[in-house]
C-alpha cells in the first residue's frame, strides 16, 4: 500500500450505520490522495468497532482501535493522532456532519504554511446549516464566545470538531492536551505559541443521518470543567472541577433542605442530620451521572458505591474540621481557616472517592 499523506481520526461511540457511509464519503473526497481512516471507538454497544474491521479486512487503509475502560472524545482524539502514519493528521465526526469536500482545501492550507487549519461553521462562507437545533445552536454560540476569551489567537469557531494539523506538531501537543473532556480544538489552540498559524476553512454543518448526537448536559459540563481548568493554567484537572462544582450545588441542596425540615417543624438537630444525608445522597448521584459519566454505576453496584462514598465524605468532613482548627489556632481568620478546610475536604473526597466508589473510573 502506498504510504499515506493524510491520517483521517474518526472518534466513534454507537456510529455503525454510519461509518461505512463515511469510508465512501472519503474515498469520492480523495481520490488523488493517498490516505489512511483510523476509527477510535469507545467499545460501542452497537459494536461499531466490528463494523470497522470487517471494512478494513476488505480495504487495509481503514484501521480500528478499540477502547475498553477509557472513554471521551479528546482521549480518543489524541490516540488516533499518535497512532497515524501520515505526516498530516485530520479529526472528523464519524457521523458526516462534517463536510469531508472540503479535505482537498484544508491540505492546500497546510502545504502553504498552516499549522493548524480548521473546518469553521463561523467563517465567511460557513453555517450550522440544519446540523443544530435552535437550542444547540445558540448554547454553541455561547460557547464560542466563552472560549474566545480564553485564547490569544484569533479563531471563529474554536469549539468545532473538525480540523488538521502536521503530525510533528501533534506528537509535541499530545502530552499537553486534557484527555478527558469533548472539545479538545479549544484545548489545542489555547496552549499553542502565538507564532503557530492558524487557517480556516469554511463548512455548512451537516445533519446527523443515523444515531443520536452524544451532546448534552454531561458535554456542556465538561466543557465549564475545561474552561475552568483553563482559567487555572490547567493546574487543576478537569475531572476535579466537576466534583467541585457538583460539591458546591450540594451546598445549596442541604441549605434549601434544612430550611424546608426546620419550617415543617423539625428539630435543627434532625434538619440538619437529613439535610447532610440529602445533600450526600445528590452529590453521589450527580458525581455518577456527570464527573464519572464514563464510569457509571449500575443495580447493587449503585447501592455500595453511596455506602463508600458517604463513609468517604464523612472522613472528608472530619479532615475539614481538623484543619480548619488547625489554620485558625495561627491568626484566628475565620474565613480563611474555613476555605482551608474546605479545600482540604474537597480534595480527600475527590481523591479517595475516585480510587474507592470510582476505583475503575
Amino acid at each position: 500500500m502506498t504510504s499515506p499523506e493524510l491520517t483521517i481520526v474518526l472518534p466513534s461511540y454507537n456510529e455503525a450505520r454510519n461509518i461505512p457511509v463515511m469510508v465512501e464519503r472519503l474515498a469520492a473526497a480523495l481520490p488523488d490522495t493517498p490516505h489512511e481512516i483510523i476509527v477510535v471507538d469507545d467499545d460501542s454497544p452497537d459494536r461499531t468497532y466490528d463494523v470497522a474491521r470487517a471494512i478494513g479486512a476488505e480495504q487495509p487503509h481503514v484501521r480500528c482501535i478499540r477502547r475498553v475502560g477509557r472513554r471521551g472524545l479528546s482521549g480518543a482524539c489524541v490516540e488516533g493522532m499518535m497512532a497515524a502514519a501520515a505526516p498530516v493528521v485530520v479529526v472528523m465526526d464519524a457521523d458526516g456532519q462534517h463536510d469531508e469536500t472540503i479535505l482537498p482545501q484544508m491540505l492546500e492550507k497546510i502545504a502553504e504554511g498552516a499549522d493548524v487549519v480548521i473546518g469553521s461553521r463561523y467563517v465567511d462562507g460557513g453555517t450550522s446549516g440544519d446540523g443544530l437545533t435552535r437550542t444547540r445552536a445558540r448554547g454553541s454560540e455561547l460557547a464560542t464566545t466563552l472560549s474566545q476569551m480564553l485564547i490569544s489567537h484569533k479563531v471563529s469557531d474554536p469549539m468545532s470538531g473538525f480540523f488538521m494539523l502536521r503530525r510533528d506538531l501533534a506528537d509535541e501537543m499530545a502530552g499537553r492536551l486534557s484527555k478527558e473532556g469533548f472539545k479538545i480544538l479549544f484545548d489545542l489552540v489555547s496552549r499553542l505559541p502565538a507564532s503557530m498559524k492558524i487557517a480556516e476553512v469554511p463548512f455548512t454543518f451537516r445533519k446527523r443521518e443515523h444515531g443520536e448526537s452524544k451532546l448534552g448536559v454531561v458535554v456542556t459540563m465538561q466543557f465549564l470543567g475545561l474552561l475552568l481548568s483553563r482559567l487555572s493554567g490547567g493546574i487543576l484537572p478537569i475531572q476535579f472541577l466537576m466534583f467541585a462544582l457538583v460539591g458546591a450545588s450540594g451546598l445549596l441542596v442541604h441549605l434549601g433542605a434544612l430550611y424546608l425540615l426546620t419550617q415543617a417543624g423539625v428539630s435543627f438537630v434532625w434538619g440538619q442530620v437529613l439535610a447532610t444525608l440529602t445533600a450526600m445522597a445528590t452529590n453521589f448521584l450527580l458525581n455518577n451521572w456527570l464527573t464519572f459519566s464514563y464510569k457509571r454505576l449500575k443495580g447493587l453496584g449503585l447501592v455500595w458505591g453511596f455506602i463508600t462514598f458517604a463513609l468517604v465524605c464523612s472522613l472528608g468532613g472530619i479532615a475539614n474540621v481538623s484543619v480548619a482548627v488547625w489554620v485558625y489556632q495561627f491568626d484566628q481568620a475565620t474565613m480563611l481557616a474555613g476555605l482551608a478546610g474546605a479545600l482540604m475536604s474537597s480534595v480527600f473526597n475527590y481523591a479517595v472517592t475516585k480510587l474507592v466508589t470510582w476505583r475503575d473510573a
